[in-house]
């Protein structure tokens, strides 16, 4: 659903506004505030989103906890939504798990899957539905003609909606459960929407495709603003993926401008960082693949790897072990500037976990999403489209490093810094988008029929342009990321100065 903007999305947008807002005003107490914020965002005595106003207030209160990154409760716990506030407000508060929650009150309890006969239904003579139906579970109405199916003898096989010709056979799942790629979604005894963590990845793909808003994650927005307010340098990471996030007139050098407005010391694009992953990959995939490895994967997408490392842990090791964009990109800011606080802003609910893993805590401090970044904008009243361009822009990345965000994107990079390099060397790449298209990927890895090749995997379909966090509609991401990426210096990762800088270092 992202560039619709929907309810779901106008009520997210408020609570991440007010949670900057509450971050900003030092004089109230954050305790009380908290528990006036529902008032606001839901105000009167009728509800505007549900028919219960008193219930559309109890869910913004659960949200107001997860965007402070505090855990979600049920609706039998008895506390206010103030409860533990003070955990919100410490030094180094990192996410804690799970970061994906269903808001049980809030969800439909959709069915997980069935099959209907909608009014579509001609009645027609030849009748294939029930013919197919395996489980002779479809029979005609004799009144109006119509078929009907009897869900107690269903197997959802969906054989009746194939050969129906007037396509009035509809197959209904659950929404968030058909967008997870790892079939982590149940239903709990109520027939609530229940995610089993021992196989959720954080992709976050769920939380967009909930059309009942019951899916939330939880958010950095209020430690940010309070470690600006400390005095702490804080840097930002821009992923390439912003291009057309903030609107269509907001520049790079507008948006550094802004975030310099807000208190960030300054702003670094990740694309950099992207460009150090692809020239690494490069070099592992030449000395690698296939003497040591029968293939290789790329390890910038967190949710993809997590995945691979789950569901196929005897060729974890085929994972690139190059750190991240992300990573990369802090760890080159907090050389130059030691005592750093680096936030990460991107599109993607996964880096959040990504951030969780100990050996990357020392390098990334906070992560937010580009939808939170929003919520911040605007608490401040900062108009981006309307700031002067800081005419240092963002920072010097390469064409490659910048279309990252796009799905393709990363395998092209590392294989055009190969053919540069070693242009005697064959390269065979392939690549999925989506969770289940990805699986299906290293599963004919496993089976060999991927042995030498350069792997890429998304999570989101679109690629990063298509994470969590984004505002924009996928397809208008791509094409901004692609035409800001043609405007770089270099078109190749290799080629740009800080590869050449950590090239001369290992030299």
């Amino acid at each position: 659903m992202r560039g619709v903007e929907t309810r779901i999305q106008e009520i997210r947008h408020a609570i991440f506004t007010e949670v900057a807002k509450m971050a900003y005003d030092v004089d109230s107490p954050v305790e009380k505030t908290i528990e006036e914020i529902p008032y606001r965002v839901i105000p009167g005595e009728v509800g505007n989103f549900r028919n219960d106003v008193f219930l559309e207030r109890a869910i913004v209160g659960e949200r107001l906890r997860l965007a402070m990154g505090l855990p979600c409760r049920s609706a039998a716990e008895h506390a206010p939504i103030s409860d533990n506030i003070k955990l919100a407000d410490q030094a180094e508060t990192y996410y804690t798990p799970p970061l994906i929650n269903v808001i049980k009150f809030a969800c439909n309890a959709c069915h997980e899957k069935r099959v209907l006969i909608t009014e579509g239904c001609q009645g027609c003579l030849a009748h294939p539905c029930v013919e197919v139906c395996p489980k002779k579970a479809i029979t005609l109405d004799r009144t109006n003609g119509r078929s009907y199916i009897d869900q107690d003898k269903c197997v959802k096989c969906g054989q009746c909606a194939k050969v129906c010709g007037y396509q009035a056979i509809i197959i209904q799942e659950r929404p968030c459960a058909r967008a997870c790629g790892m079939d982590a979604i149940g239903s709990d005894e109520n027939g609530k929407a229940d995610i089993d963590y021992e196989k959720c990845v954080s992709c976050g793909q769920c939380l967009v495709n909930c059309p009942f808003g019951a899916i939330s994650d939880k958010s950095q927005i209020f430690q940010v603003i309070r470690a600006i307010q400390s005095g702490e340098r804080v840097y930002a990471a821009l992923a390439p993926a912003f291009v057309g996030q903030f609107g269509p007139k907001v520049t790079p050098g507008k948006l550094r401008a802004a975030m310099k407005k807000l208190g960030f010391a300054d702003v670094f694009e990740v694309a950099i960082g992207a460009d150090l992953c692809a020239a690494q990959e490069a070099e592992d995939f030449v000395n690698e693949v296939p003497e040591k490895l029968p293939f290789m994967a790329t390890s910038c997408c967190p949710a993809w790897s997590v995945m691979a490392k789950k569901l196929f842990p005897d060729y974890a090791n085929c994972i690139s072990m190059a750190l991240t964009p992300m990573t990369l990109t802090a760890r080159l800011i907090k050389k130059h500037n030691p005592n750093a606080k680096v936030v990460f802003v991107g599109p993607c609910a996964a880096k959040k976990l990504e951030a969780m893993r100990r050996s990357v805590r020392s390098e990334v401090d906070f992560v937010l999403t580009f939808e939170e970044m929003a919520g911040i904008f605007d608490a401040r009243q900062v108009d981006v489209s309307a700031l002067e361009e800081d005419p240092d822009g963002v920072s010097d990345a390469s064409v490659d490093g910048r279309n990252f965000a796009v799905s393709g994107g990363v395998a092209k990079s590392v294989e055009n810094v190969i053919r540069e390099k070693y242009p005697d060397r064959e390269i065979k790449m392939a690549n999925a988008e989506g969770l289940k298209e990805c699986r299906k990927l290293l599963t004919m890895a496993k089976a060999g029929k991927y042995n030498g090749y350069l792997l890429e995997g998304m999570a989101c379909p679109g690629g990063c342009v298509a994470g969590a966090g984004t505002m924009q509609s996928i397809k208008k991401s791509q094409a901004a990321v692609n035409k800001y990426a043609a405007q770089a210096k270099h078109k190749i990762s290799s080629q740009t100065e800080y590869v050449k800088e950590l090239d001369k270092l290992v030299d």
